[in-house]
């Protein structure tokens, strides 16, 4: 772990779980708690029969989270046009099953123990967060949603002391867990709303992870290309930079064949920011798709990316026919 990196995240830990409220036990809540107990109890598992698992839980997952299916199907028409129908297939399906290995990731994560996954992990990069550090700046560690969010997220905080930002659920007990889990590793959390909380980390010389590469809800954002298609993207990684004085770096992370994880930091490769937010939001969103292109059954292809079009139109519901997507100008996204 870099210097004074271990003692920051105690302290960041010691903070968040003085700050944690008692569990929520109120009836409502006893089906969420059922299935965070599931969760957490299958932490336990060891890591090769996880795996094992998470190819048939997959295929269940498949067959049953219908809608989320064709979402995804829709998504990976859009993005890989060159590829055949039957490539995509087999592709739709390998992400079902790193799904189903991320559920168990997740329990890890937040329950359980990584020290077997320790022993395979491979990090690479460390030395552009010491660079930005060394000059005193805070660093935004940009990566996106993919399916080993989570645990790759507690495998890099062995190295670097990550904050985090992330939406807060309604249900109180998930909220609850959600904070647990996280606090057994993050050196905070803020809620996405707290961008003064994160700016004021960021401008002490702490880091955050960020991944800006969902359809916002609200915000600012702007189109930039995603894989050669017009994706409604939140500007805030160019605003949080301004603000903080932040260097932006890029996180890739993603699971390997053996069982490993393989994580890197890499700088962008320009200077961030610029005074152009779109242009600066086409960076990043052009940084993550190389990340997923690299393992692309591990992006979260069940989120309905491309739900708002320049022109109006749903290329999920049917507002739009796949004549129209089809014969529409793709936008190119840094030559690919």
């Amino acid at each position: 772990m870099l210097a004074g990196g271990v003692h920051a995240l105690s302290e960041y830990t010691a903070r968040m779980s003085k700050a944690l409220p008692s569990a929520p036990l109120h009836p409502r809540t006893w089906p969420t708690w059922l299935g965070i107990g599931l969760m957490a109890a299958t932490a336990w598992i060891p890591w090769p029969l996880q795996r094992a698992l998470g190819h048939g839980l997959g295929a269940l997952l498949y067959r049953a989270m219908g809608s989320r299916r064709e979402i995804a199907r829709r998504n990976l028409a859009l993005c890989f046009p060159e590829r055949g129908a039957d490539a995509r297939e087999r592709l739709l399906r390998e992400h079902f099953s790193a799904l189903a290995t991320g559920l168990f990731e997740f329990g890890r994560a937040w329950w359980g123990s990584v020290a077997p996954l320790r022993q395979r992990t491979r990090v690479s990069g460390l030395e552009h967060v010491a660079a930005a550090r060394a000059s005193g700046k805070g660093v935004i560690v940009v990566s996106g949603h993919f399916t080993t969010l989570e645990v790759c997220g507690r495998l890099m905080c062995d190295h670097i002391p990550l904050a985090g930002m992330y939406r807060p659920h309604t249900q109180p007990a998930m909220e609850w867990a959600v904070r647990r889990g996280r606090a057994r590793y993050a050196a905070a959390m803020f809620p996405k709303q707290d961008v003064r909380g994160a700016v004021r980390h960021l401008k002490q010389g702490g880091l955050l992870w960020y991944a800006p590469d969902q359809d916002p809800s609200r915000g600012d954002a702007v189109f930039v290309p995603f894989f050669g298609q017009p994706a409604h993207s939140l500007t805030s990684t160019h605003q949080l930079a301004r603000l903080s004085g932040a260097s932006v770096l890029l996180f890739q992370h993603a699971r390997r064949e053996d069982g490993g994880y393989d994580l890197a930091i890499h700088p962008l490769p320009d200077p961030f920011p610029s005074k152009d937010a779109t242009a600066d939001t086409a960076k990043i969103m052009a940084g993550i798709e190389t990340m997923a292109r690299a393992s692309p059954s591990q992006y979260l292809w069940i989120h309905r990316r491309f739900k708002r079009r320049p022109g109006g139109g749903d290329v999920y519901g049917g507002g739009e026919s796949e004549e129209r997507v089809g014969s529409e100008k793709r936008v190119t996204s840094g030559g690919k």
